[in-house]
């Protein structure tokens, strides 16, 4: 009996033994889901507009970090920007350039280049005018405008700030022109009319 009992003892252990090991195998084999980083998202490009660093007074003293300001689109009519805080720069740019993508809205393109009509925005003490430029003007624009018509597609487009230089206001007043584009498509629809009835009575006007 003694001798039998040994060896179901031992059984028992080698069971234990290769079912802890068929336990570790199954724990290290990767894991077969979808994250956010496997889905094709090259198609998005960002540029970072501006990087600040703020402080936050606290009783035992200040706590540093950094605010960046990012925008993302797919240069097809697609855009969205973003802010964000993080202790250091590219926690700051990541977090920003995510949120961005998140908050995607679309705008219309005329001949995939330029926009539809001149348009003015503002956003604060922030004012910025957009005009329509013909093909081969390319971007006439500076700092914050330029990385928002960059990542949006657009070719030909004259741009000019007139308000304050801020790069928060000039990139919520750019979004707010952009916004009230109205595309000939929008407008005969919203008419009633067809689209070469609205734009053969635009090229007229302007003939005028």
């Amino acid at each position: 009996m003694t001798e039998e009992k040994i060896e179901q003892a031992a059984q028992t252990a080698e069971k234990e033994v290769v079912a802890k090991a068929e336990k570790s195998e199954k724990k290290r084999a990767p894991r077969k889901r979808e994250n956010r980083e496997d889905k094709p998202m090259d198609e998005f490009i960002d540029r970072v507009v501006h990087i600040n660093r703020v402080s936050k007074t606290v009783k035992g003293g200040r706590n540093m970090s950094f605010a960046a300001l990012a925008v993302v689109g797919d240069k097809k009519g697609r855009i969205g920007f973003a802010h964000a805080k993080a202790k250091e720069v590219p926690d700051a740019i990541k977090k920003a350039t995510e949120l961005a993508r998140r908050k995607l809205v679309r705008v219309p393109l005329k001949e995939g280049r330029t926009l539809h009509h001149d348009m003015y925005g503002h956003f604060g003490s922030g004012k910025v005018i957009l005009r329509t430029a013909p093909a081969g003007t390319g971007i006439i624009a500076g700092g914050p405008m330029r990385a928002v018509f960059e990542v949006l597609g657009i070719q030909d487009v004259v741009a000019k700030c007139t308000g304050s230089s801020n790069p928060h206001n000039m990139i919520r007043a750019t979004f707010k022109a952009l916004l009230d584009e109205a595309a000939p498509r929008h407008v005969a629809a919203r008419r009633g009319k067809k689209v070469s009835e609205i734009v053969g009575h635009r090229e007229e006007t302007v003939a005028e």
